[in-house]
């Protein structure tokens, strides 16, 4: 039976939201609805995004090519080998770092440049009738900051350069003449480089090939590299390159350092800034090793930005979107809640158009998880074709469909995650959330004998019929080498608090979920860890070190909007931000208590807060007294019961992943077990809205 999803729903009042990606709505989109996607992997935009490689590697088992436009628009300048890697990079300003016949001194040295900011590609060549590899770095913004990186290359590569200076070269160059065949170029580019100078087969747009002399950063250099040329070889004729179309200089990798060197193809994006080529599949996908050896739908762009290789990855948008509903839920979850993360995920995605200047989204969670083929399934696939082109519109225009996981039970407020209004989203409940819990373990929290506090999984103890005097309950551990862990979550790189074996006892101070998506603890996290954290998101001066911590509001969900340190507030941009400035948390719908200190509620209404290191006034039967030790156990009016310590950490506990406002997967798939469709659980979670097929 259906549940009263809609008379939950709050009534919001307020302004037009404003948050970080934008106005609300979209006024691109209606008639001419965008049917392809565009998606940045790598590219140098500045504060908006900024994700740099020196150089991709791709491959693909179908019949690829390199050429203009994408799909049926594509026209082939080359085709690309089945099943062998392509390396790919811009034509700019870098730093020529050595040159040298021996691979073992050229590789030390790329070994060495690769843990620093200045990225190592290393070449292969003939020269002077050997062979020789040529070691760059970069790219860079501009001639003057290639220089500057020549003097922090030589510095860093000092004990493999054999003497050799580092160098800025650039991308300006000479050519010896067009041909119509890449040998015959190459019999050429052989003659000038036996001749020991630095010469390139170049794939022109036409299909015909060129030669190109010299890589220069200014006409001076390019005027003296003509000079020597000319007069080693009078019979060539030079000059200056044609540089107003893209072109694609033909390069050997020698692949990574270490081992032996390899002998991949590598072209050189050439040509004007806004210059690109396309690399275009058959279906098969197209791998990208640099970005953990996903293989990807569509074609490929690669262009050159802020002096940077930008690789933008471009396909149909429900091809796309294959992947984001796969990666971003469970394809296991029922279908009804997959067709609602689809609609919402396009009706995100067709929001953004061409927000990240090149491209409409990026590949990161900072748009949405987008992952290739690897998160593809049959089911989500389907449920994507089954509302293919429909979207959330309001007013007429497509809306920016934000969702979170898991809304802790409650979506929050707008003015509790970017301090905006509107009519699209307010703080409705979410009860299926807590399905995220099914499945899992309870936790134990509980006190040693030796004073310290953390969680142990039920699983491992048997909880015992005595009790202590205080009313609490006690445990024994019965298996081996039974791990006490921080937080009721088994983490592998975080060190555990102890180790308890069979027959071991403890008090159990509460018995709590294991912490996930839904229900989660994180902490303890000192005054130092906290204020580093803090550091260039707090509005206004810090205190030297923290002694207590306060909620101090909530919004109309309860998340928090103001948390004080010592008494002053902590001021942030967005209340959302309280999720990184605490170290990462899940979400802002928390709490938060001290494992040094406690609050007390006087009867004059006035909390004050209790230092366990300055001790308690106590009284019991055998009188007053005070304790100031380690392990002094405190209980509410609730029988909640903490552990004072002498050391003051925090501990931060939650409901909910994300920021809270819009679609929570989660709870969209509670609706859907209890026969909702997608449409109901959509309307239900954004307000005054209208799902159009365009």
């Amino acid at each position: 039976m259906k549940k009263g999803y809609k008379w939950m729903r709050y009534i919001m009042l307020g302004a037009a939201l404003f948050i970080s990606t934008g106005s609300l709505y979209n006024p691109a989109y209606g008639d001419d609805a965008q049917d392809s996607i565009r998606v940045v992997m790598f590219a140098d935009l500045g504060s908006t995004y900024k994700s740099t490689v020196p150089a991709v590697t791709l491959k693909s088992d179908g019949d690829w090519s390199v050429g203009e436009g994408p799909d049926a628009d594509h026209r082939t300048w080359a085709s690309l080998p089945s099943g062998q890697s392509v390396r790919f990079s811009v034509d700019g300003f870098r730093v020529k770092v050595m040159e040298t016949g021996d691979y073992q001194a050229a590789s030390a040295a790329a070994k060495i440049l690769q843990g620093t900011s200045d990225k190592p590609i290393l070449f292969t060549d003939s020269k002077n009738g050997r062979t020789v590899y040529q070691l760059y770095t970069g790219m860079y913004a501009s001639a003057e900051a290639a220089r500057t990186a020549a003097t922090r290359v030589a510095a860093s590569a000092a004990s493999q350069l054999g003497g050799q200076t580092p160098a800025a070269v650039g991308n300006l160059h000479l050519t010896a003449g067009t041909f119509a065949g890449e040998q015959e170029a190459g019999r050429v580019r052989n003659d000038i480089q036996s001749a020991g100078f630095d010469a390139y087969t170049v794939l022109l747009s036409s299909g015909e090939y060129a030669v190109w002399v010299g890589e220069a950063v200014s006409s001076s250099q390019l005027a003296g590299i003509r000079e020597a040329v000319t007069g080693a070889l009078p019979e060539i004729t030079l000059s200056e390159a044609y540089l107003s179309e893209p072109a694609l200089i033909i390069r050997q990798d020698a692949g990574t350092a270490g081992g032996s060197p390899q002998n991949l193809r590598h072209y050189m994006l050439s040509g004007p800034d806004n210059g690109n080529v396309m690399i275009h599949g058959d279906g098969a996908g197209i791998q990208v090793i640099e970005r953990s050896q996903r293989t990807y739908r569509g074609d490929f762009e690669i262009s050159k930005l802020s002096g940077q290789l930008a690789l933008v990855n471009e396909l149909p948008v429900d091809q796309y979107l294959y992947s984001v509903v796969g990666a971003e839920v469970y394809a296991s979850w029922p279908v009804e809640a997959l067709k609602a993360q689809a609609v919402a995920a396009r009706s995100y995605a067709l929001f953004q158009s061409n927000k990240f200047k090149i491209a409409d989204v990026v590949d990161t969670t900072l748009s949405q998880a987008y992952n290739g083929l690897a998160s593809e399934n049959g089911k989500v696939s389907d449920a994507v074709d089954a509302t293919s082109g429909e979207v959330l519109m309001s007013g007429g225009e497509v809306i920016e469909a934000v969702f979170s996981a898991n809304a802790g039970g409650t979506t929050a407020d707008p003015s509790e995650v970017w301090n905006g209004g509107g009519t699209v989203f307010a703080s409705v409940d979410s009860p299926g959330d807590a399905s995220a819990q099914e499945g899992t373990k309870m936790w134990y929290y509980v006190l040693l004998d030796n004073g310290k506090t953390g969680y142990v999984r039920e699983d491992n103890v048997r909880e015992s019929k005595v009790m202590t005097g205080a009313g609490l309950a006690e445990m024994t551990v019965t298996s081996d080498g039974t791990n006490v862990r921080p937080i009721p979550q088994i983490q592998s790189d975080v060190a555990v608090v102890a180790q308890m074996n069979p027959g071991d006892e403890a008090v159990v101070l509460a018995k709590v979920p294991e912490s996930g998506s839904y229900t989660w603890v994180r902490g303890p996290f000192t005054s130092d860890q906290l204020l580093k954290s803090m550091q260039g998101k707090i509005t206004g001066t810090l205190p030297e070190t923290i002694l207590h911590m306060d909620v101090t509001d909530r919004g109309p969900s309860g998340r928090v909007v103001e948390v004080e340190a010592n008494g002053q507030p902590l001021s942030v941009k967005y209340p959302d931000m309280y999720r990184s400035v605490m170290g990462s948390l899940p979400s802002t719908k928390f709490d938060i208590s001290g494992t040094g200190s406690y609050t007390v509620l006087g009867a004059d209404g006035e909390t004050s807060h209790i230092s366990g290191a300055a001790g308690a006034e106590l009284i019991s039967g055998s009188g007053e007294g005070t304790w100031s030790g380690s392990g002094m156990v405190v209980m509410n009016g609730s029988h909640e019961a903490r552990v004072i310590d002498k050391e003051q950490r925090f501990i931060f506990t939650g409901q909910g992943n994300g920021h809270g406002l819009g679609l929570s997967q989660w709870g969209a798939k509670g609706m859907a077990d209890e026969g909702y469709d997608y449409k109901e659980i959509l309307q239900h979670y954004y307000q005054n809205v209208s799902i159009v097929k365009e």
